[in-house]
Parts: C-alpha cells; structure tokens; sequence
C-alpha cells in the first residue's frame, strides 16, 4: 500500500513539475558565449555565424527569461536572410525551443512543426513537439480543474446563502 501511494505522490509530482527533457544553460556558458562572439566581431564570414549560433543555443537554453528573450530575437532577426536548409532548421528548432521555455506553447509548436516539414525523421524535434504538447495537455487539465474549483466554491457558496436563509 505504502508503494502505490509513493507512486501515486511522485506522478503527481511530475505532473505539476516543470520538467522536460531539454538542457539548461548557466550563465557561465551565456558569457562565455557571448565574449567569443565579441572577439570575432572584428571579422566575418562563417565563424562569426557559429559563434552567433552557440550564443544563441545558449540563451534559448538559459534560466534566465530575459536571455530566453534575447535569444528568441536574435534567432528571428537571422532567420529570414538564412538560405541553407539545415541552418534554417536549426534556427526554427532553436527558436521553438526559446518560445516553449518562455511559455509560448503555440508558437513553438507551430515552428517545431516547420522543422519537422524539412526533416521528418529528426527525433530531437519529434521529442520536442511531444514535450510540447505533454505541455499543453498538462495545462488544459490544470485549467480545467481550476475551473471546476471556482464553479464548486461558487455552488457551495450559493447553497450556504440559501440554508442560511431558510
């Protein structure tokens, strides 16, 4: 009995736990990021777009909401001028990514779903749009039960008025 009760307490757990199976960024691994970018400022070319890139995987990674944001924009200011396919679908992995952290659920599975139409079999996108919609069916069944909370207080109130007044 004991068992069963510890797993029920650990499902419940995980459900209303944030997790998900994607990596987190310190801020160690953001500034690292961002001085190797400033360092290859000066020059262009490729390097200077793989640099752009890790800083942007590492701020759409990051803790921090305002690094999640900083990321987000820096992907969608790149990515219209981006040509090559395989860039292009990093990008829109990485921004589907930063909008599923910062709580876009929407949007980001509209872009992981874009990701998805220029390579069907890739499995990190295919467990992203699962962690997304897990999401999203998560906070469907919170509001629902929110909802159902609030409907039951206001009943339970509107027939505490009534027994009082008879």
């Amino acid at each position: 009995m004991e068992e069963k009760m510890g797993k029920f307490f650990e499902s419940v757990s995980n459900f209303f736990s944030a997790s998900d199976q994607l990596p987190w960024c310190d801020s160690d691994i953001v500034a690292g990021c961002e001085k190797e970018v400033t360092e290859v400022d000066k020059g262009s070319g490729e390097l200077k777009n793989e640099c752009i890139m890790r800083l942007s995987w590492a701020l759409v990674h990051s803790r921090r909401a305002d690094d999640v944001q900083r990321g987000i924009a820096m992907l969608e200011a790149t990515l219209a001028s981006t040509t090559s396919p395989l860039k292009k679908r990093e990008k829109l992995y990485l921004l589907a990514v930063g909008y599923f952290r910062s709580g876009d659920y929407t949007r980001s599975r509209e872009l992981v779903e874009q990701c998805l139409m220029i390579e069907p079999d890739w499995r990190q996108a295919q467990a992203l749009k699962k962690a997304i919609e897990d999401r999203i069916t998560k906070d469907g069944v919170i509001g629902i039960g929110i909802a159902v909370t609030a409907a039951g207080l206001i009943a339970g109130g509107i027939a505490a008025a009534l027994a009082r007044k008879n």
